[in-house]
């Protein structure tokens, strides 16, 4: 597994110019890292594909962990973004076995960047001034639900709701379970750990 570079603190882009060379790293990255993969990746070639010098990105990115870490921050930004309120009468534990299992679909689309982004997430803690993804996650799923005011001990079952969604995705991803079963495990997640939550919250 990759290691994360004690050495440097990445760099976050402050100017629309850096926002926008950022953004040219992350979609090179996402279609190498979806052809390569984690290992077999080069920095050299992130930084040429994306038109900026090696030095820039590693300012940015001191290490292939921090640009997939990078990389899946800003994929859950875009699902948070793109996701729409439930259709009116959608039982709260039905939206939100629907986003997770639409959103495991698209990972299992591109297996190694699914590998390649969980990987790196996990080897680097989140810094800086941004939400973590896991946060992120956390929130969509409760706004998903209906629940606009969420206990500790809601979002404490979101988490252990998110960590089972991630272990589901591993199973797949290494080839130790089919993408139906893993369908089919977070369908059960969502109704066994959510059901009780939003069943108490009914008047």
């Amino acid at each position: 597994m990759p290691r994360t570079s004690n050495e440097r603190t990445p760099a976050h882009p402050r100017s629309a110019q850096q926002r926008r060379r950022y953004a040219r790293i992350l979609r090179a990255a996402s279609r190498l890292g979806a052809e390569h993969g984690l290992e077999r990746m080069q920095m050299h070639d992130v930084a040429r594909a994306s038109g900026v010098a090696i030095a820039t990105l590693y300012r940015y990115f001191p290490s292939k962990t921090h640009l997939f870490a990078a990389v899946m921050h800003a994929q859950v930004l875009r699902l948070a973004a793109a996701t729409p309120p439930p259709a009116p009468g959608t039982r709260p534990v039905d939206a939100v076995t629907d986003l997770l299992t639409e959103a495991s679909g698209q990972l299992f689309e591109q297996p190694l960047l699914a590998i390649a982004m969980m990987q790196s997430h996990n080897a680097s803690p989140a810094t800086g001034p941004d939400r973590s993804a896991d946060e992120i996650v956390v929130d969509l799923v409760l706004r998903t639900a209906g629940v606009t005011d969420p206990t500790d001990r809601d979002r404490r079952v979101v988490r252990i709701l998110e960590q089972a969604w991630y272990g589901l995705l591993t199973t797949v991803l290494y080839e130790r379970s089919t993408a139906e079963a893993a369908q089919d495990g977070i369908r059960l997640a969502c109704h066994l750990l959510l059901g009780p939550v939003l069943a108490e919250r009914r008047p």
